[in-house]
């Protein structure tokens, strides 16, 4: 039996820590649950937050709609074989957790993406990346619920469109579905990804043979634990914006005027740009402006200082694009959802 709330705190369901009620809100924990709500409660068509770890998303205000929150658990293996596994996670296990569970069984392919807060349901949707790779070089397949008809279908690597930072659960069909699982295809043979430097300079004097999926896991780690905030002491919402991907010939006259900046050519001629770079430049690293402020080790991240309002938090980040469209002319949009 579903137990709908209303008015429902959520505080502790967003990695921000910020203050906000949700109008309704009920825990999917199976298919019966979201069949169930969708056939009885007619909820499409109403406005609704498909919610996993919460830790991509900014509340300003109350949210005045449906909340979802997926803790749709459960970890299958599909196909084995001597090269691949086909490994299937329900779309509310928490990420970090299911890359440690890969990693433990010696299945290479998500290392890299360790320590990533939200769900497995979540990453799809936000094709999800980091140190080299995007989830979507993995990704097989889901299953997901249409909001409306209760249809449950099976979306391709190619039918999710995936992008930079983006697919098309967040683009043309944003709010229809409901992703119940996830599949990926690892790999049973080593296959270390060290493109990023710090990887790269970390396992320079290994040989290449000898290093293991944990071993890059646990270095992702670090890494990130140097950089990242921890949402439990201070609230944040991981990387605040996406690194912005420009013209060639846009980068080119940049770097004439900063030699120094750092770049990411792209397959396409494009080069992407940090963000985190343009931002420290433009001096707003370790500031502080009221109950937010700008981390002070890693300038992606936004974070709530004391009981800040997403209000003021979006208002920050709103001057932030400001001032760099205006230094560099570069727009850079953001990778959190505000709402």
């Amino acid at each position: 039996m579903l137990n709908i709330i209303e008015h429902q705190d959520l505080t502790l369901f967003n990695t921000f820590g910020i203050k906000a009620k949700a109008q309704k809100f009920v825990s999917i924990n199976s298919v019966l649950d979201i069949k169930e709500l969708i056939l009885k409660e007619k909820i499409f068509g109403n406005k609704i937050l498909i919610l996993g770890g919460g830790s991509n998303v900014l509340f300003t205000q109350d949210f005045d709609g449906w909340v979802l929150h997926n803790e749709i658990s459960g970890t299958d293996i599909l196909e084995e074989n001597d090269d691949f596994v086909l490994i299937q996670a329900g779309g509310g296990e928490n990420w970090s957790d299911f890359v440690d569970y890969t990693v433990a069984h010696n299945l290479w392919g998500l290392e890299n993406l360790s320590l990533i807060p939200g769900t497995v349901g979540a990453a799809p949707v936000q094709n999800i990346g980091a140190y080299g790779i995007e989830q979507k070089e993995h990704f097989t397949n889901l299953e997901a619920i249409n909001l409306k008809t209760g249809e449950i279908i099976s979306f391709t690597n190619n039918n999710c469109l995936f992008g930079y930072r983006s697919s098309i659960f967040k683009t043309t069909e944003k709010g229809n579905w409901f992703i119940l699982n996830v599949t990926y295809r690892l790999n049973k043979k080593s296959h270390p990804v060290l493109n990023y430097a710090p990887l790269k300079a970390a396992f320079t004097e290994v040989d290449q043979k000898n290093i293991k999926a944990s071993d890059i896991s646990q270095k992702v780690k670090d890494i990130r634990n140097s950089k990242l905030p921890d949402p439990k002491v201070l609230g944040n919402a991981g990387s605040f914006f996406k690194n912005p991907v420009i013209s060639q010939e846009q980068f080119k006259l940049l770097q004439g005027e900063f030699p120094e900046i750092p770049s990411y050519p792209q397959e396409n001629g494009t080069v992407k740009v940090p963000a985190g770079w343009l931002i420290e430049q433009s001096g707003w690293k370790g500031k502080k402006y009221g109950n937010t402020g700008v981390h002070d080790k890693q300038a992606l991240v936004l974070v709530n200082h004391d009981n800040a309002k997403g209000s003021e938090v979006k208002k920050l980040a709103l001057q932030i694009q400001s001032d760099i469209k205006n230094r560099f002319n570069i727009t850079i949009e953001p990778e959190v959802l505000m709402l």
